[in-house]
Parts: structure tokens; sequence; C-alpha cells
């Protein structure tokens, strides 16, 4: 999934001088990738410089590296405060989500008051969201992605961070909803009746302001007439008349009932 990254935070960060570095000295022992060479001694401001130059010219893996090393070389100078944070947004950048989430989390650990902490746990939230895969796969990303952006709702509900961070959870609410429809109908395929109503009653239950609430209220009606219980569909289909009276759901739940034939339900499913 794509998410706008806030402008504001890198103008910020390109609001520190760059410095310029001595010609012809070079930072690296060689010319290739900084992950190649070992690294010469430089002072933090100028290690720091040329790692936002990195950056803004897009070369996200050159300036994660230097930023790390602006925290080894000199871990106690104020600069490593800053490249920790700017690490981590470089490892974003390069897709590299695990160890952006790992160098945000070891920021927090070491700065848990700082005034940056709401962007590292955005950062975090971003690094999971961006991670979440089809419906079809394991969900266990998903539910984290939820779960860090929840926290940065809750830890800073009046932030920008916060805003944006409601937005997407609510789409990551309707990914997990999906899935949960996905799982219910395979079972429904299968004739697996009361499998395939749990799933659809989780949807009605936990996720019943998502996109998919009308269709799990039309399954269930499925699922009730397959078990033999008609009176549980048309409480179903009531609901579903409620709520979403001139929806396609509604109206398939209507023809449904009318002709009140579970055994046309097997392998009728879509």
């Amino acid at each position: 999934m794509n998410a706008r990254f806030p402008a504001r935070i890198v103008l910020a960060a390109a609001a520190v001088a760059l410095l310029p570095l001595t010609a012809g000295c070079s930072l690296f022992g060689g010319k290739d990738s900084p992950n190649d060479t070992g690294y010469v001694a430089r002072d933090a401001e100028s290690l720091y410089a040329a790692g936002q130059a990195a950056l803004d010219k897009n070369d996200a893996r050159t300036a994660a590296a230097l930023f790390d090393e602006v925290e080894r070389q000199h871990p106690y100078s104020p600069w490593a405060r800053r490249a920790q944070l700017m690490s981590a947004f470089s490892y974003y950048v390069q897709k590299d989500y695990t160890k952006s989430i790992e160098t945000a989390q070891r920021f927090l650990s070491i700065h848990p008051g700082n005034k940056d902490a709401p962007y590292a746990y955005y950062l975090i939230a971003l690094s999971y969201y961006e991670q979440i895969t089809d419906v079809d796969r394991d969900q266990s990303i998903t539910e984290q992605a939820l779960t860090a952006l929840n926290e940065v709702e809750r830890r800073y509900p009046d932030t920008q961070y916060a805003s944006d961070a409601r937005l997407k959870a609510d789409l990551v609410i309707d990914h997990l909803a999906g899935k949960e429809m996905e799982i219910g109908r395979f079972y429904e395929r299968t004739g697996q009746w009361l499998a395939a109503q749990l799933r659809f009653q989780n949807v009605v239950d936990q996720y019943e302001t998502t996109s998919h609430a009308a269709e799990a209220l039309y399954r269930l009606t499925e699922t009730n007439l397959a078990l033999g219980i008609p009176d549980e569909a048309k409480k179903y289909a009531a609901v579903l008349g409620a709520n979403y009276p001139g929806s396609e759901w509604y109206e398939r739940a209507y023809e449904l009932l009318g002709d009140k034939a579970p055994q046309t339900l097997a392998g009728g499913s879509r």
C-alpha cells in the first residue's frame, strides 16, 4: 500500500546546513557502496551532511549507511539523535521496512520523550502499513499495522500524524473484513455452513462500518437457510433491508427468501 509522507519532516531535516566536504577526501575506503567498504573517520556534522546530500539525490541506501555511521562514530553527539531518525526514514524510502521499524523503535527506547517521538511512532506504523498484502495471504502484518496506527492516534490525537493514521486505519479495517469474507466464501462454497457463518458474523460484529457489511448480512441469510433456520435468515434479511434497502445484496436476499430453496445455495456463492 502507498502512503503519503509528510513533507514537513523532510523539510525540517533539510534545514540543517549542509557542510562542505574537504575536496579529494572520500568518506569511504573506496568507490563502491558504503556497505562494501570501510568508513574513514569523520566528524559528525560532515557525516550527517553527506547523508542528507545522498537522500536529496534519492540514494536512500547510501544515506542510511551514512546516518548509521554518525551514530556509530559519535554516539553521544546531538547529531546522533537526528541521524538515528533520518536513518529510519532512509530505510523506509528504500523499502527496507524491517530496518526502518527497528531503527525507529531504538530511537524511541533511547529518546522516549523527544519532540520527534510522534514521527517515530508514525514511521513505524507506515512501515507496517506498506507491507500489507492481498487478502488471500496471512494477515499478521495487517494486524500489526492496525495496532501501530491506533497507537499513533492514542498517543498523539491532535497531530497531523493521527489524522493520517485514522484514515489508514479505516482502510486496514476494511482489508481485515475482506479477509474474513474471503474465508467465509470459501467455507460456503465447500458446504461448511457453520464455519462460514462464524466468519460472516465476525464481519457484522467487528467490521459493521466497512464496505463488506451488506454482503456479510446476505451471506448470513444464505447460511441460515442452508442450515434449515429460515426464521434467522429472515432476521438477517430484515437488518439488511433496513440498512441497505437499495443494495444488490438486499435484492438477492429478497429473491432468496422468496424461493426458500437451500439446496440451490451449494456452489452458488460468488
